[in-house]
């Protein structure tokens, strides 16, 4: 699972797009417990959520006719104009080159050879989340992609991911890894796209999974507060119970109540 010592390719940092950030502030504080910090002219409005003071995502406002609500996942660089070149030299597409954050960190965005959004995170004084695992925060991350092998080698040449497969209920599902790293130190998995039929909506894109103490009640809640559960809550043998949500403006996320790792 996603370690806190963040090492090279693992996700160290997370945001979401919204056109609405009093709503999504009021969904996910009701649901996660996140409050918002929000951000000055110096950060381009850029806001932080924060999980008993810690970060847990990042947020920024985005209108309607720009981009649609969306989360990112971001994933650890040394180098991010190195990385820039490297997914160029791949087959992705740069979307926005390598930029300075403030003394925070180096950021840029890119498309992988599929399609999917992502982004990479170059710690200056912000090293990454503050809080993972625990109940309201990140997880897991999943990559939603119409070619797996094509994914995976992409992503096997930009961060050096080893992979390993297993079957899930339905379909089949690989997980990834930094380089070197045992499988326990998987942090995600790769899904071709239509396997889980409700994400084939959302075109290539990768979903954050959130821990949660109940997943039912996690479930029932988004929908109380304007939100809609797009996969029912299900109990997955060696992963944990499981659900696919969106927030009420259609940003897609999971939430999982971990449950016993699978033995190799």
């Amino acid at each position: 699972m996603l370690n806190p010592s963040f090492v090279t390719g693992v996700p160290n940092w997370i945001d979401l797009g919204t056109p609405d950030l009093d709503g999504a502030t009021a969904f996910y504080r009701g649901l996660f417990g996140w409050e918002l910090v929000p951000g000055g002219p110096d950060t381009g409005e850029y806001g932080m959520y924060t999980l008993n003071g810690q970060a847990a995502a990042g947020v920024m406002t985005v209108p309607e006719d720009q981009a649609k609500s969306a989360w990112s996942v971001y994933f650890q660089s040394p180098d991010a104009s190195a990385s820039a070149k490297a997914v160029a030299k791949a087959g992705g597409n740069v979307l926005f080159e390598p930029m300075d954050v403030r003394e925070f960190g180096r950021m840029a965005g890119f498309t992988d050879n599929e399609g999917a959004y992502f982004g990479v995170w170059q710690p200056g004084t912000n090293t990454g989340l503050g809080v993972i695992q625990e109940p309201g925060s990140l997880l897991w991350s999943e990559l939603h992609t119409p070619d797996v092998s094509a994914a995976a080698a992409f992503f096997q040449t930009l961060f050096g991911w080893e992979a390993d497969e297993m079957s899930l209920p339905g379909h089949p599902y690989t997980t990834v890894r930094p380089s070197g790293g045992s499988r326990e130190s998987a942090f995600g998995g790769l899904v071709r796209l239509g396997d889980v039929r409700p994400e084939a909506d959302q075109g290539p894109h990768w979903l954050p999974y959130f821990t949660v103490e109940d997943c039912d009640a996690a479930s029932a809640e988004a929908e109380r507060l304007g939100g809609s559960v797009t996969v029912a809550p299900q109990d997955i043998e060696g992963v944990g119970r499981v659900a696919h949500l969106a927030d009420p403006f259609g940003a897609a996320f999971a939430v999982i109540r971990p449950g016993p790792m699978p033995r190799e």
